[in-house]
């Protein structure tokens, strides 16, 4: 996984290219009726109920267009809301509100809807020990902050990107020719290259799960469009020589059923990529 310091720079990017996008050569709404010097203050008005995800990320935004500006938290990361609810204040230059007010709204509804999907999903997982996972269907350029709600929400984040975790799905077994001389060449790249990266593998029925456990070093292997009763097999045999997941179409109907076959993690799309925005508002007071 990439570290804090590594996702702190993703977050900082995504700032940056959203205010770039969004006001480019200046707010000419705000800079042609409100005064320089003219102070406000406006509250996060909660028109929705779920989890709210996003605050942390409201603070830095209106940080990043203006250090002066005050927010005063109500409510945090990861807290129930309802209808009616402030989760914060900010308060100074009203320009500087302004500027910042769609960034703000954007992300935390989508982070808000994502993180309280995924709260969904653990819930529904709770006493199992199986954990939910996101992947890597994202909204393309604010994959940080996606992830970032997911965790809020109780999830656990899959590899970032292609760069940090090493998985060989169904093309990249064919294209390399099978299933060993896959993990052979990548074992010998990785190796080659210096790099420590662990190693997942895909399988698509019980023979190829019986080829991938005769390699070493693997360390989880995705038990890819399994029914359960095929799902429970696959455990057993793998029977705690890497780790488990469970993935391909499993939906809040139907994770709880996988996740009572024994495996260690169910990965969902569908965290991340089929989610409706909580309703959000941000109001002058």
């Amino acid at each position: 996984m990439i570290s804090p310091e590594q996702f702190e720079k993703e977050i900082d990017l995504i700032i940056e290219n959203a205010i770039r996008e969004d006001v480019g050569d200046g707010d000419h709404s705000s800079l042609a009726c409100i005064p320089k010097s003219a102070k406000g203050k406006a509250k996060l008005l909660v028109k929705d109920q779920g989890l709210i995800a996003g605050v942390r990320f409201a603070e830095k935004v209106f940080h990043h267009v203006d250090p002066e500006l005050s927010i005063d938290l109500k409510i945090r990361d990861g807290q129930r809301i309802s209808k009616g609810d402030i989760a914060f204040y900010v308060e100074g230059s009203s320009q500087s509100i302004l500027k910042a007010e769609r960034l703000v709204l954007n992300a935390m509804q989508r982070m808000s809807a994502i993180a309280t999907k995924t709260a969904t999903f653990v819930e529904k997982l709770e006493g199992t020990g199986t954990k939910i996972l996101d992947t890597r269907k994202t909204t393309p350029g604010i994959r940080a902050l996606e992830k970032w709600a997911v965790k809020i929400g109780g999830g656990e984040n899959h590899r970032f990107a292609l760069y940090d975790m090493v998985m060989l799905k169904d093309n990249h077994i064919d294209f390399a020719g099978g299933i060993t001389r896959a993990i052979d060449k990548t074992k010998e790249y990785l190796s080659n290259k210096d790099l420590d990266l662990k190693i997942i593998v895909e399988a698509r029925n019980m023979n190829e799960i019986r080829e991938i456990l005769k390699s070493d070093g693997i360390y989880r292997i995705l038990i890819d469009n399994f029914n359960y009763e095929d799902t429970r097999k696959a455990v057993n045999l793998i029977n705690g020589k890497c780790l488990t997941e469970s993935s391909g179409g499993i939906t809040l109907e139907t994770a709880r059923s996988y996740a009572e076959c024994g495996v260690d993690y169910i990965s969902s799309g569908a965290l991340t990529h089929s989610v409706y925005n909580l309703d959000l508002s941000l109001k002058a007071v």
